[in-house]
């Protein structure tokens, strides 16, 4: 069983992208495209990758899974606002991630198993009366390539009103 807390989380500077596409095959490629162009400026990271699911239902995301066009957003947090040059990528911003109420749940294991997380996390904000007030976003804690598949580490936040 999962772990909720409900946390006020700080909004934060990120640099980012946004595209549609498959989610597991644009978000390990965008996530890699933002690291090369933000080590290529040298501009610092203030913390850990982030995936921001614009699909805000299981219904929804299971659908843009099959039909291939999810709405995917990934991000870096940058220690300051970060001005965007002409030779990176098109759909590179620079922005603030909105803060918030949110519900914190960890999960651990391969990313392909954390369908059972999001489960519980929408029968969890069923029972509470909480809506989704925002896109869902997934920090990855640690580098699947570094750690052993049930030791991958990635945090969801839910917006929630």
């Amino acid at each position: 069983m999962t772990d909720f807390t409900i946390a006020e989380i700080a909004p934060q500077m990120v640099i980012g992208m946004r595209r549609q596409g498959f989610y597991q095959e644009q978000i390990p490629a965008m996530i890699m495209e933002l690291f090369l162009y933000v080590e290529e400026k040298g501009i610092e990271i203030a913390g850990m990758p982030i995936f921001v699911c614009h699909e805000t239902s299981p219904e929804e995301a299971m659908r843009a899974a099959e039909e291939g066009n999810a709405d995917i957003e990934v991000a870096l947090p940058v220690a300051a606002p970060v001005a965007i040059t002409d030779d990176g990528p098109a759909d590179l911003t620079c922005y603030e991630l909105p803060g918030g109420p949110m519900l914190r749940a960890t999960h651990r294991g391969p990313y392909e198993t954390s369908e059972t997380t999001y489960y519980e996390i929408f029968a969890w904000l069923e029972q509470q009366g909480k809506q989704i007030t925002g896109p869902i976003r997934e920090v990855y804690l640690n580098d699947p390539a570094e750690v052993a598949a049930e030791d991958i580490l990635t945090e969801i936040y839910v917006p929630v009103g």
